[in-house]
């Protein structure tokens, strides 16, 4: 059975820093990319951040440059989200995503956690 487990979110004010952990299990980790995603009531998903399976490449939104990163251990099958120098319109519900770098259908999701930026 497959299972994305995210921890980390919470209340933080403006200006703050939160590290989400993603713990991924019943995959082999090292064939998925992983991708954080965020999503707000009544609005689309946002791809915030990813990571290739090896770690060798990332990718980030343009509004979180610079002040998001994203990274993974491979060796503990967890996929980091560092955010720092946080804002209000960071406030979302936090998803990860894992995608087989092959199979197309292997595609899984985590069942998101709350981050809220607010004074």
């Amino acid at each position: 059975q497959v299972q994305l487990v995210e921890s980390g979110g919470g209340l933080v004010q403006p200006g703050g820093s939160l590290r989400l952990s993603c713990a991924a299990s019943g995959i082999t980790f090292s064939v998925y990319a992983m991708t954080w995603y965020r999503q707000a009531p009544g609005k689309e998903r946002e791809l915030v951040a990813a990571i290739t399976s090896a770690g060798g490449s990332t990718n980030y939104a343009d509004s979180v440059k610079g002040r998001f990163t994203i990274s993974r251990d491979n060796a503990k099958n967890t996929v980091y989200l560092q955010m720092n120098s946080l804002k209000p319109e960071d406030t979302d519900v936090y998803y990860c995503n894992a995608h087989h770098d092959y199979v197309p259908r292997l595609n899984y999701w985590g069942q998101g956690t709350q981050v809220t930026v607010s004074s």
